[in-house]
């Protein structure tokens, strides 16, 4: 077994680099708070289960359906990524891209509220739209945390916009679920209701977002590398991963493995609570804003933690309680046992998200950010292709058996961590330091 790492001094001391203020720190959290709003209510809790329950009048091939739409934004981002965030890095337009992307996903959440019983078509449209945009600006924003992090407190940073990303999801969604309850007091219908939290959770993404492009400043000098088209770009990054960035490779490959199963959590357990557990629309809500509350606390305090013992280590450490999660879940036949595999499937969220898009700062090059980052939404966005709808597969063909194909989802994080037996970090740091000493 390979070393677990180089050993790391202690997650104390200044975290952000010379030149770089605490407003302007909290500005690049500010989207991550901004944007988690989006993933909770649309993804997560509210509209996926209203699209499976409502829109598709609870037709078979509803959760396939919901799950196709996402998989065809992942893979166009897939397609896209690399060369957008090569044409990005040469012209020092991090900005301008998370700008425009944050607009797109927006105004396309705002279609959502145009979708009612039986608009399968217009739902399915504006999701992939929503996601492909939300996609990209998630890309971006991380591609700006080595500008701002000290290299030795990556993990802390990456927790702080993660756990405070939480908390926006939380303010989000905790004000849809008082609008819910307040609707559902009177009688109003799942029809009504929707549509109006999908304009409210745009709101909040426009406005939480506005201090990410007042103070957020790009230190990266433009590149200068020549414009490639979308392929190709895409054949000579992967190209370069395989010969001279070995170990950045694994980590693509560990981040695919387990980021399918995370999809599976973030994008169908409300279907799965609703439809396997029979919790209603309300304690799904209340469900998913207590995942919240663990994913947030999960992931500031283990971002120390992961300075500490390693981006390896720290890890390993998550990938296993996923795995415990999954058996958890699946034996799950009382409501209470449930509600603790959701809690420890908040911990474990919050952790490996922080730990990985640290451990992509850790190894990129500090002149191909946005490049390196679009590489690891590659791997990610190809993990949401293929555990959704893997799920949504295994649904349908089982009729609807909905814990068999969360069963299944446990083998992601089995794979993940085999591959990330394989990868030495310390290696992957000295080759990102020649290269750099290359340019």
């Amino acid at each position: 077994m390979p070393a677990p790492g180089p050993k790391r001094p202690p997650a104390r001391g200044p975290a952000l680099n010379p030149g770089v203020t605490r407003r302007e720190a909290w500005s690049w959290a500010m989207y991550d708070f901004a944007n988690s709003g989006y993933t909770t209510v649309v993804l997560t809790t509210v509209f996926s289960a209203y699209f499976v329950g409502v829109v598709a009048a609870h037709k078979t091939w509803a959760t396939l359906a919901f799950t196709a739409a996402l998989s065809l934004s992942y893979l166009v981002v897939m397609l896209t990524m690399p060369t957008l965030g090569a044409r990005a890095d040469a012209r020092a337009g991090k900005r301008r891209l998370l700008f425009s992307s944050t607009v797109g996903c927006v105004a396309a959440t705002v279609l959502l509220a145009g979708a009612g019983p039986g608009d399968v078509a217009w739902g399915l449209v504006a999701l992939a739209l929503s996601n492909y945009c939300y996609c990209v600006g998630e890309s971006v924003i991380a591609a700006f945390l080595p500008e701002i992090a000290r290299p030795e407190a990556l993990g802390r940073v990456s927790g702080w916009g993660w756990s405070f990303g939480y908390c926006g999801g939380m303010l989000t969604l905790g004000l849809s679920l008082a609008y819910v309850s307040w609707a559902g007091s009177w009688g109003a219908a799942a029809a009504y209701y929707v549509p109006r939290v999908m304009v409210f959770t745009a709101a909040v993404f426009a406005v939480a977002a506005i201090p990410s492009f007042l103070f957020l400043r790009e230190r990266a000098p433009a590149s200068r590398r020549p414009d490639q088209g979308m392929l190709r770009r895409l054949r000579v990054a992967w190209r370069e991963t395989s010969v001279s960035f070995v170990d950045f490779r694994l980590l693509l490959f560990c981040g695919a493995c387990y980021q399918a199963g995370i999809a599976v959590v973030i994008t169908l357990s409300a279907v799965y609570a609703t439809q396997a557990m029979g919790f209603t629309m309300g304690q799904t809500m209340m469900l998913v804003f207590a995942v919240n509350i663990a994913a947030a606390g999960g992931a500031f305090l283990f971002g120390y933690v992961q300075d500490r013992v390693g981006h390896k280590r720290a890890l390993a450490v998550t990938l296993c309680g996923w795995i415990v999660m999954v058996l958890v879940a699946y034996f799950a036949v009382q409501l209470w046992v449930f509600w603790i595999a959701a809690t420890l499937a908040g911990l474990c969220m919050g952790t490996s998200q922080s730990a990985g898009r640290a451990m992509v700062g850790a190894l990129a090059p500090a002149d191909r950010l946005a490049e390196f980052y679009s590489l690891w939404t590659f791997a990610i966005q190809l993990a949401a292709v293929v555990g959704p709808l893997c799920y949504g597969l295994i649904t349908w063909v089982t009729l609807g058996n909905q814990r068999l194909a969360l069963l299944c989802t446990g083998l992601f994080f089995v794979a993940g961590l085999l591959v990330l037996v394989r990868l030495d970090f310390a290696r992957g740091i000295r080759v990102r330091d020649t290269m750099a000493a290359k340019t």
